[in-house]
């Protein structure tokens, strides 16, 4: 997590409001992201969360509210903020035909990066995925393909990702490989606002948490911020045994990989 952050929001919203037909998503939502951190907005499912992120990314209009993304308005500067932004959705968007590289290289050109093939070696080889870069990508694993879905969404270098549940579906394995390339993501200077249900995903990642419930954020603050509103646990002398996701992360990273031979 980021110890010195920006001062000037990276995202502002006051009193943002959608509903569709009869039923409120959200009400009144209140929240800015600093600039540089990771942000963590937190909620069960049906809370509203991926109804944010796409107000956020300009593919849905809230009914009211202020808007700004990295300081321009989302609905009198789409064009401004969609240049500034990256969205990754719940699920990989890689062509599968493709390999990792002509993946990297399709969105570069897309995005006129002056040199689209330097541009996919280098993210490549960011996210570990340099020996696989000539592989179609529906080889991938799970893991692999969120970091390919990750990298692709830094082409052109955009001032904030928006990840959308960025770890479901994934195994124990894939989950942490693909915190660590947000850790990495955030130690650059990336500015990543990420939904997530899963409470260890926020504690492990976010340097801001806010609690999306019912369309509204009830609370929202630093971990320690959040963890002074409960009063403290009793103290107890307790002998902590692994859990079985540490178990099975420990047992396969002892594990013999096997010799592939190059086909």
């Amino acid at each position: 997590m980021n110890a010195t952050l920006a001062k000037s929001p990276a995202v502002e919203v006051h009193g943002m409001a959608k509903s569709f037909k009869d039923h409120q998503v959200l009400d009144g939502v209140e929240f800015s992201v600093p600039a540089g951190s990771i942000f963590a907005l937190l909620g069960s499912n049906g809370a509203g969360k991926t109804t944010l992120v796409r107000i956020l990314a300009t593919l849905l209009p809230a009914d009211s509210g202020s808007i700004k993304v990295c300081g321009n308005d989302v609905s009198q500067s789409p064009g401004k903020v969609r240049k500034s932004i990256s969205l990754t959705g719940q699920f990989a968007a890689v062509d599968d035909v493709l390999t990792g590289r002509e993946n990297l290289t399709l969105i570069a050109r897309l995005r006129r990066v002056a040199d689209a093939t330097a541009a996919a070696d280098a993210l490549l080889e960011r996210f570990g995925l340099a020996e696989a870069s000539n592989r179609p990508a529906g080889t991938y694993s799970g893991g692999m393909r969120r970091r390919l879905d990750i990298a692709m969404s830094l082409i052109g270098s955009p001032d904030l990702i928006l990840l959308d549940e960025p770890t479901t579906g994934l195994d124990p394995q894939a989950r942490r490989e693909t915190w660590e390339s947000i850790r990495n993501l955030a130690a650059g200077g990336t500015t990543i606002l990420l939904t997530t249900q899963y409470l260890d995903e926020a504690e492990a990642l976010a340097d801001w948490i806010a609690i999306l419930h019912e369309g509204s954020i009830i609370h929202q603050g630093t971990l320690p911020q959040l963890q002074a509103l409960l009063p403290p646990a009793p103290t107890e002398l307790i002998t902590k045994k692994p859990t079985l996701e540490e178990i099975f992360l420990e047992l396969i990273s002892r594990a013999p990989r096997p010799e592939r031979s190059e086909s």
